[in-house]
C-alpha cells in the first residue's frame, strides 16, 4: 500500500552501474539510498533526470525502485517516501510506467510534460495529459515542472491550480525556479507546510516542492512543502539543515546556511551528473561513471571540483545524521 508523502527534503538519487558491463549495481544503489535516509531526507526519488532514467529500460527502472524500497525498509526507514519518475511521451506509455512504479513499491509518480511534439502541447493539451494519467494511475501524481528538460514548456500557476483539483494529483516540483509561482500555487492549494501547519488542507494534501537547492528556505517561507534537489545526493545533511532552520523560523541562520548551499550547488550544477559521481567517489568510495554516452570527469576535472567544494564538504561532515 502506498505511503502518504511527507514534507521535507527529497533526494533524486543517482543510479550506479558496474564499471565493465554497465549493468545496474544493486549493492551501491541500496547503500546510497540508506545513507541519504540516515542523513534525514524525508523521501527518495528514483528514475528522475538525475538518475539517468532516459538511459534505463522500463525493466531497469522498476528494478531501481524495487532495490531502493527494499533497502529502505530493511534498514528501518519504512516511512521514508518513495517518488518514482515515470515520464513518457504518451498517456499510454506513462500509465505503463505508473503501474510498474506502483508494483515496485513507489508511493507516487513524478511526471514531466511531454515535449517531443512541442507544437501540440498547448495548455489544454497539457491539462488533458495530466488529467488522463491521474484518472488511471494507481498511485498519486506529482507534476514535474522543468522547462529546461521539456523544450521550454513552463506550466503557469493557473493551470497548476486547476490540475490540483484532481484528487490524484498531489503536488508539483518547481524546477522552473519561480518562487512567485510556487507561492501562488501553495496559497491556492493550502499546500502541506511545516511552517504554517494550520493552513494545510489535511483532507486533500498538496505538496509544493522547490526543485532547486538555491531556494529551499525561500520556498518554505511562502508556504512550500520542502524540496526535491540533486544536491541532497552529496550534501544531504546540509539540505536538511536549511529546511529545518527555515521551518523553525530561524531566518538569519537559515539564510546563512542557504547562501552556503547555493554557492556549493552552483559548482555541482556546472558539472551535472559526472560531477555528482566524482564527489561521491572521492568522499564515499562509490560513484563511478554515467552510462554511455555521458562521460565521467577527467581525473584533473574531478580533482578541481573536489577542491572547489571541499569547504562545503567540511560543513556537511560536521553535521550529524538523524539516526
Amino acid at each position: 500500500m502506498a505511503r502518504t508523502l511527507l514534507p521535507g527534503i527529497y533526494a533524486p538519487t543517482q543510479v550506479f552501474f558496474d564499471p565493465i558491463t554497465e549493468n545496474l549495481d544493486s549493492v551501491t544503489i541500496a547503500q546510497h539510498a540508506v545513507r541519504l535516509a540516515k542523513a534525514g531526507v524525508a523521501g527518495i526519488v528514483t528514475n528522475g533526470s538525475n538518475g539517468e532514467a532516459v538511459f534505463l529500460s522500463s525493466e531497469e527502472r522498476a528494478e531501481v525502485t524495487k532495490i531502493t524500497r527494499e533497502a529502505l525498509d530493511a534498514a528501518g526507514f519504512t516511512r521514508t517516501s518513495l517518488l518514482v519518475g515515470a515520464s513518457d511521451e504518451s498517456v499510454r506509455g506513462t500509465l505503463k510506467l505508473c503501474r510498474e512504479a506502483a508494483e515496485a513499491g513507489g508511493d507516487a509518480v513524478l511526471l514531466m510534460t511531454p515535449s517531443f511534439f512541442k507544437w501540440a502541447m498547448d495548455t489544454a493539451t497539457i491539462e488533458r495529459f495530466f488529467t488522463k494519467v491521474a484518472d488511471e494511475s494507481p498511485i498519486p501524481v506529482v507534476i514535474y515542472n522543468y522547462p529546461g528538460a521539456v523544450s521550454g514548456i513552463d506550466i503557469d500557476s493557473e493551470a497548476l491550480v486547476r490540475l490540483a483539483q484532481h484528487p490524484n494529483i498531489v503536488g508539483t516540483k518547481f524546477t522552473c525556479g519561480n518562487v512567485g509561482k510556487l507561492a501562488r500555487v501553495a496559497g491556492e492549494t493550502k499546500s502541506v507546510s511545516e511552517l504554517f501547519p494550520t493552513r494545510t488542507d489535511t483532507e486533500n494534501p498538496y505538496f509544493a516542492f522547490a526543485g532547486i537547492a538555491d531556494f529551499i528556505s525561500s520556498s518554505v517561507v511562502v508556504g512550500g512543502s520542502g524540496a526535491i534537489v540533486g544536491a541532497a545526493n552529496v550534501f544531504p545533511r546540509a539540505c536538511v539543515r536549511v529546511y529545518n532552520l527555515a521551518v523553525a523560523g530561524k531566518i538569519e541562520e537559515a539564510v546563512a546556511a542557504q547562501q552556503d548551499l547555493a554557492k556549493a550547488d552552483w559548482s555541482l550544477t556546472k558539472r551535472a551528473i559526472p560531477g555528482f559521481k566524482a564527489i561521491l567517489d572521492r568522499y564515499h568510495g562509490y560513484g563511478g561513471s554515467p552510462r554511455e554516452p555521458i562521460q565521467a570527469l577527467s581525473n584533473e576535472a574531478a580533482k578541481d571540483l573536489c577542491a572547489e567544494i571541499q569547504w562545503m564538504m567540511g560543513i556537511e561532515n560536521d553535521l550529524k545524521d538523524v539516526v
